[in-house]
């Protein structure tokens, strides 16, 4: 049975994909500091060639393949941004890839999937439809399935985002980080507290998929249906890789409304000049629910994907953002 992720597997992780992937940025923003009346800073995980940090993850398991052996075809599920990592990683090893995605899944996402060059397959009504579908094709063509949730080496390559905040920023206090399968929350919290084990990291999910904020709470998993804007942070069926590495690792996870995901995109938009997705901006949604105790703190937040549709930015600008950091 492998071991569970840890922070030697996240070290091992980050010399691995040194070579490949450049540190994200990572930086104050006085606005946010000033809305949130405390010293926040923004971990851009949009600044990578997907604008997404689902290529450490895919990447990290890839390699660790490649090691084995041959690569036949990378296989994954996904509602968009891990199947872009797993797509980008494969070609860059020189492999094939199938990603299957749900119906209705974000046009802009399949796009690029398709323009990295993997095969794309939609069907079914939602993530882990999708994930049975692949599984199956895995079952019947043969290939390296990537699993968001129960890959132990993936949740080690997010990890490497909480080594690098740990490395680069002294004393934090908080980190926020969007939540849908538990892979990325739990791999900063190991990456992170390696280095600064009195670090507290929450996980957001919408109250429109809230399994992983309750399999949490609850110690096992809880299945529950999707039903929200921020495609990103969908889980129906939790995995238990990722939330046992959640329970052993994370200190908290909170629920918002879309309507504050919005609201937080157009913060995002106006007053830190960055562009991300509804589900991306679940951190900064979660930070000003739990603003109160965090006057004065050094705050994360990390911003994990940009892969939206026009018409998504145009309502979120329809809702009024979080806060007018000029008043």
């Amino acid at each position: 049975m492998p071991a569970p992720p840890n922070s030697g597997g996240v070290l091992a992780a980050v010399r691995r994909l040194r070579p490949h992937i450049a540190p994200t940025p990572l930086y104050r923003s006085d606005s946010l500091s000033r809305g949130l009346d405390a010293d926040v800073w923004l971990k851009v995980e949009t600044a990578t060639p997907i604008a997404s940090f689902k290529l450490r993850g895919a990447l990290n398991t890839l390699l660790i393949n490649r090691e084995f052996g041959e690569i036949r075809t990378a296989v994954t599920s996904s509602t968009g941004n891990h199947g872009q990592g797993v797509a980008y990683a494969a070609r860059l090893l020189e492999a094939p890839a199938d990603i299957f995605l749900p119906d209705g899944a974000n046009p802009v996402k399949q796009a690029m999937i398709r323009l990295f060059g993997a095969r794309l397959h939609l069907g079914g009504r939602d993530i882990d439809d999708a994930k049975d579908r692949a599984r199956a094709f895995c079952e019947q063509n043969g290939g390296t399935f990537v699993d968001d949730g129960e890959s132990g080496t993936l949740i080690e390559g997010a990890g490497t985002i909480g080594d690098e905040i740990a490395r680069e920023l002294e004393t934090v206090d908080y980190v926020f980080v969007p939540m849908g399968s538990g892979s990325l929350a739990s791999g900063v919290a190991i990456g992170l507290k390696a280095k600064q084990a009195a670090a507290r990291v929450i996980a957001v999910q919408s109250v429109g998929s809230p399994a992983m904020v309750e399999s949490f709470r609850a110690g096992r998993p809880i299945e529950r249906p999707c039903n929200t804007i921020g495609d990103a942070i969908v889980c129906r069926v939790p995995a238990q890789t990722a939330l046992d590495a959640l329970i052993q690792n994370l200190d908290d996870a909170v629920l918002v409304m879309d309507r504050d995901l919005q609201a937080a995109m157009h913060t995002l938009l106006v007053w830190a000049h960055q562009l991300v997705e509804p589900g991306a901006a679940a951190g900064l949604a979660g930070a000003w629910q739990r603003r109160s105790i965090l006057k004065g703190r050094r705050v994360v937040i990390v911003l994990t994907g940009a892969n939206v549709p026009g018409d998504a930015v145009t309502q979120a600008l329809l809702v009024a953002p979080l806060f007018n950091p000029a008043m």
